[in-house]
């Protein structure tokens, strides 16, 4: 052991730490540090609003006071809050029934076929996704204004189906290039089809991803407000409520719906991610059996 130290290290026998590995520890301390840091001023808010959704104090401050949950039934026993509340709801469906309707069938353009402008179109269709909501929501206002269209949530549901289709698009297009396009052509040799072989082989080969994406779909559509600012009418969804109410001030009632939409989210998201990750694993498992 003796001689292994002085080889390794000092001639006095003491272990010497060699310069990189002591950069390494130093680097990955600091960047360690700078991560926990970017996180806790992103979730740190969250916190703070769900820890004062069960305080008693009627003002968002400290020092905190006796754990209640009034402020949640309080919340639940507004009229115009859970009117909102369904909209949001209403306006998240028929956001994912859009973007289903459209995205699928242009997924599998994208896929299958050859056309002019094929290059062109596959980047357009994230275009929604990458411009601000607020460019999106002018642009929808304007065409709406040119049609003479009225302001309603019938247009805050084409707003949101056309901002998140590039959702649906870009998931199944991923995973259609996955897929094993064999089995089709066994379906079809078989007698079926083009839409029989659609319907109970290729649906059910991309189902957990048409779920995912329509979960992630139907999130952002319930939390958008840039676009919906600019193509609600009369009828409110639950972010503009919200977003109504703060600018008076912030009460617990509010804190106690935003803890609410928060938990929902998180959920939703879960869920998606889940299922696409387990198409995945069922996916990687059927190639190393066929390649067994």
């Amino acid at each position: 052991m003796t001689d292994r130290r002085r080889k390794n290290g000092r001639p006095d026998g003491t272990l010497r730490i060699p310069l990189g590995v002591l950069n390494w520890d130093v680097n990955r301390v600091t960047l360690g540090v700078a991560g926990a840091s970017v996180l806790g001023f992103l979730y740190l808010p969250i916190v703070v609003l769900v820890i004062f959704s069960f305080n008693a104090n009627p003002i968002t401050r400290l020092p905190l006071t006796e754990w209640t949950l009034k402020w949640y039934d309080t919340a639940f026993s507004n009229e115009v809050l859970l009117t909102a509340l369904a909209n949001s709801v209403i306006v998240g469906l028929g956001a994912v029934a859009i973007c289903l309707v459209i995205g699928v069938p242009t997924a599998l353009a994208l896929d299958r076929y050859e056309f002019p402008g094929k290059a062109i179109l596959r980047r357009f269709v994230i275009l929604p996704l990458t411009l601000p909501g607020l460019i999106t929501g002018v642009s929808m206002l304007a065409f709406f204004n040119m049609l003479g269209i009225s302001l309603s949530l019938a247009t805050v549901l084409v707003g949101h189906g056309t901002a998140l289709t590039a959702i649906v698009v870009t998931n199944v297009f991923a995973r259609l290039q996955r897929y094993d396009r064999r089995i089709e052509e066994a379906s079809a040799d078989l007698g079926a089809g083009p839409l029989r072989t659609f319907w109970y082989v290729t649906l059910p080969n991309i189902r957990s991803t048409l779920i995912g994406s329509s979960l992630i779909a139907f999130t952002l559509s319930f939390d958008e407000i840039p676009v919906t600012f600019f193509l609600t009418g009369r009828d409110n969804t639950l972010p503009m409520y919200i977003w109504s109410t703060v600018r008076r001030g912030i009460t617990p009632e509010i804190n106690a719906i935003g803890s609410i939409i928060i938990a929902t989210s998180i959920c939703l998201l879960l869920v998606a991610v889940f299922i696409m990750r387990g198409e995945d694993r069922r996916s990687a498992a059927r190639g190393v059996r066929r390649g067994a």
